[in-house]
């Protein structure tokens, strides 16, 4: 006689009161999510079998490095990388807004760039000190979209300020009868809040969209912050439209910010040798050598990372580029932009001097 529902029922009921361990190897299929699927703001969605998981909220960042040894050898070295950005970048803030030679379009755009280096590296850094000092990897839901939501402001508004500061000196050495008129305080004050407000808005919009995405399993991200690659891998849902929506944007922030800069300082080099001066050719060529660097460094990895299809990113190779404009460049900026030249450093001369030296 065949079996009734009612039997099948029952029989179903017995293997998984017996321990029968299909329910626990469910994970292993494709077509089931892994351990369960939690939506936004953590709450569980029931698994096959009627059984209700909850995992929490709490995401856990897998770190730098997989090895405490190598973690170790980094950790001295990452503290001091953050007390230099953070101390170099408050200086420069300091010296911009105490001098009145500094006064000027270009190093009003350059305290901007400074001030959000420091916060994007107090975004990230200290969490990465507290995770190796107290062995805890964890990371609040809240505090993973926090992290999300300011690093996505302070890069997209630091590719912009980049591209006008360039545009500044654009302006400066190709044009510089016109530039009283074209690069006043105006301007630039306009110039940073646009960088700062567009930045906002990209933010939102992205950090919205990710957190509403159900994540599955772990919630383990392979990598040291919170970045929106590493957290799509997680995500149960088709996020293939959501990543063309980022692509768009890359090209926005990444893409034609770097050609502006780029065709700029072509332009800047074909106006510096025609520069009578050998002196000022050579002044010339250092500083927008140094300049492209640091804007490769920047935007190079930028780019390599999120204008990519998720299919092709490696979590090692995503860290690592990672450390370059996250790390690197916010260490580097102030020295390149800044320290090299002559008006910040009679500046600090005169700080130092009106702290340290005695008056007569």
């Amino acid at each position: 006689m065949p079996p009734t529902p009612a039997d099948s029922a029952s029989a179903a009921s017995s293997d998984y009161a017996d321990g029968d361990d299909r329910t626990d190897k469910a994970w292993l299929r494709p077509s089931v999510c892994p351990l369960t699927c939690l939506p936004a703001g953590g709450a569980a969605a029931p698994m096959q079998g009627g059984e209700n998981h909850s995992l929490g909220s709490d995401f856990t960042l897998l770190g730098l490095f997989s090895s405490r040894q190598a973690s170790l050898v980094f950790f001295p070295f990452l503290v001091s990388i953050f007390v230099l950005t953070v101390t170099e970048n408050v200086l420069m803030i300091s010296l911009i807004h105490r001098d009145p030679r500094l006064r000027t379009p270009m190093y009003l755009l350059l305290s901007h760039l400074s001030l959000m280096d420091i916060l994007h590296s107090s975004n990230i850094v200290p969490k990465m000190i507290a995770d190796f000092l107290s062995g805890s990897r964890t990371i609040l839901f809240a505090g993973c979209g926090l992290q999300v939501f300011l690093s996505l402001i302070l890069l997209g508004g630091e590719c912009l300020l980049l591209a006008a500061m360039t545009c500044d000196r654009y302006v400066a050495i190709c044009h510089p009868l016109r530039y009283p008129m074209l690069m006043n305080e105006k301007t630039a004050v306009f110039l940073a809040g646009g960088a700062w407000l567009v930045g906002l808005l990209n933010s939102t919009v992205h950090t919205a969209s990710v957190l509403l995405f159900p994540f599955c399993g772990p919630r383990a991200i392979d990598h040291f912050f919170c970045e929106v690659p590493a957290m799509l891998k997680l995500s149960c849902a088709d996020t293939s439209r959501y990543e063309r929506g980022v692509f768009v944007s890359g090209v926005i922030f990444l893409f034609v910010p770097f050609c502006m800069i780029s065709a700029s300082y072509g332009r800047i080099l074909h106006t510096v040798l025609q520069m009578r001066s050998s002196e000022a050719r050579k002044k010339a060529f250092s500083t927008c050598s140094f300049h492209m660097v640091v804007v490769g460094m920047y935007y190079g990895p930028f780019i390599f990372t999120y204008m990519r299809p998720r299919a092709y990113h490696s979590p090692g190779q995503d860290k690592l580029l990672a450390v370059f404009y996250t790390i690197v460049t916010p260490t580097l900026n102030p020295v390149i932009y800044s320290f090299r030249n002559k008006d910040v450093l009679a500046a600090m001369k005169t700080m130092l001097g009106d702290h340290f030296l005695p008056e007569k």
